[in-house]
């Protein structure tokens, strides 16, 4: 202590040194409620902690909102530094406590323990879908369910769905040929691939019995659907909001479809032939040797289309541009494409497509494969956990909590898919090579129960555009600053 020191100097020590508070009342309540608020901070960070145990991820979560900042923004280079970071680890946004799984055993365990997680797809779902939307089923509703739509995407449903997917391309591409006609400019993709995409489902699953009209509406109201889909958003459907823009872009949809539903049982009670998914689904329905549920309303129909929608939209949209741009930036490939259909077509270009012929695309179906392994549509799908969660052993993640796999990380695993940056078609053509003595790592369309059910005619649709685009169309690829950057939807 200073020899200076002297009691003097303490007693001018006065009240003015501390805060001033006003009254007794002021400073008890002030002081409480300063109190309970670290408190909470407090319990958050301890409850994060004990939730994560010896997981990587950050050793203290940001308080309340965690890592809401990364989720609105996501990028590549944050995902991989939280998958390298190990084959599971642990994150907070807004207190929702989330486990990453970057291995494929990790992920296959997820998408294949409907016991103890079930798919969440983004908190904003059940309010956009309708929560008794099928897809929300769990269990063995869910596999009774499903096994009934199996039916809509037999060998013989997509043979009826070749002729309305060429039909449709051929009319986009025609639009897309005029547009080049007018400008020397290269033209944005992304959007105009989506129209493509959406025109083609939406004849694919109503055919006649939607109108131009109600697909044009449909088309530019789905964006409000796709903006919605972020990992974190504000909860309510209040005007506004990205979450009501969706809900009203959904309602709008279902009156649509719901119609389309109603023409197609009226055709089918006439006599008529199928001609698209509703067609062949009512005459399906109406099959005494049928065994499944019979009793669907066309406002039950109408959610399972759009369903399907929700599920193909983005995805498939995603797969269908980054196989142009594959074909475009490495044209030996293209090449082999073009020989590929003049032999499959027998030189006549204009000679209509069957599913035979779609099958005998041996190198492109390889192509496609190979450009969705390199680029998945689909990086990851969050799951929730309905109970406590043993994923491995030394590890339980805890109920009510977020388990997100990653498809990416199989699908870029070395061991399985030497230099696996490269896009190498031939890979696929090998049944003795690694891709395919190891199909458990491509899950570009998942695993288990909740596998796309429509994964033929995804693989089946973007094939036959490509095929009538190397066919019909020349194309280039202008690379801009911004074509290396992928923009994430989740």
């Amino acid at each position: 202590m200073p020899s200076t020191t002297s009691y003097s100097s303490l007693h001018n020590l006065t009240a003015t040194a501390f805060p001033s508070f006003g009254n007794g009342k002021s400073a008890t309540w002030l002081w409480t409620s300063v109190a309970v608020v670290a408190s909470l901070l407090i319990l958050e960070q301890s409850v994060y902690r004990y939730k994560k145990r010896h997981l990587p991820g950050a050793t203290w979560t940001i308080p309340i909102i965690g890592k809401f900042a990364d989720s609105m923004k996501p990028t590549m280079e944050g995902y991989k530094k939280q998958w390298d970071s190990g084959a599971l680890s642990a994150i907070s946004v807004f207190n929702i406590f989330i486990v990453m799984a970057s291995s494929n055993e990790f992920s296959r365990k997820i998408l294949n323990s409907p016991a103890y997680a079930e798919p969440c797809l983004v908190h904003s779902a059940k309010q956009i879908l309708r929560p008794d939307n099928w897809v929300f089923l769990t269990g063995k509703d869910h596999l009774a369910y499903r096994r009934g739509l199996n039916a809509l995407f037999t060998r013989r449903a997509l043979g009826i769905y070749v002729g309305i997917q060429e039909a449709i391309t051929r009319k986009h591409f025609a639009k897309w040929l005029d547009t080049a006609s007018k400008t020397s400019e290269a033209q944005p993709i992304m959007m105009t691939a989506r129209h493509l995409n959406m025109d083609t489902s939406l004849r694919v699953f109503c055919g006649k019995h939607i109108s131009e009209e109600a697909a044009l509406e449909i088309n530019e109201k789905y964006w409000a659907i796709t903006q919605s889909l972020e990992l974190v958003n504000f909860p309510l459907a209040i005007p506004g909001t990205k979450v009501y823009r969706a809900v009203q872009s959904r309602k709008a949809a279902l009156r649509w479809l719901e119609l389309a539903a109603k023409r197609s049982k009226e055709a089918m009670a006439s006599g008529a032939e199928p001609e698209c998914m509703l067609d062949e689904w009512v005459q399906i329905l109406n099959d005494p040797s049928y065994k499944g549920k019979r009793d669907f309303s066309d406002l039950e129909m109408a959610m399972v289309l759009f369903s399907f929608l929700f599920a193909s939209q983005d995805a498939m949209s995603s797969g269908l541009i980054y196989g142009f741009q594959h074909l475009a930036d490495n044209p030996e490939i293209l090449a082999k494409v073009r020989a590929e259909q003049m032999a499959v077509r027998g030189g006549n270009i204009d000679k209509p497509l069957t599913l035979d012929m779609v099958e005998q695309m041996t190198y492109l179906n390889a192509f496609v494969k190979e450009s969705m392994r390199v680029m998945p549509p689909v990086t990851m799908v969050p799951y929730k956990t309905t109970k406590p969660f043993p994923i491995s052993e030394d590890y339980t993640v805890p109920v009510n909590s977020m388990v997100i796999p990653s498809f990416f990380n199989s699908l870029h695993d070395p061991s399985v898919y030497p230099e696996p940056e490269e896009l190498n078609p031939d890979r696929w053509l090998d049944p003795e090579g690694s891709a395919n003595q190891n199909p458990k790592n491509y899950i570009v369309f998942g695993s288990g129960p909740h596998r796309c059910i429509g994964l033929e005619y995804a693989q089946m649709n973007i094939v036959l555009v490509l095929a009538m685009a190397a066919t019909l169309l020349n194309f280039e690829h202008e690379i801009t600053p911004l074509s290396s950057e992928v923009e994430y939807v989740d």
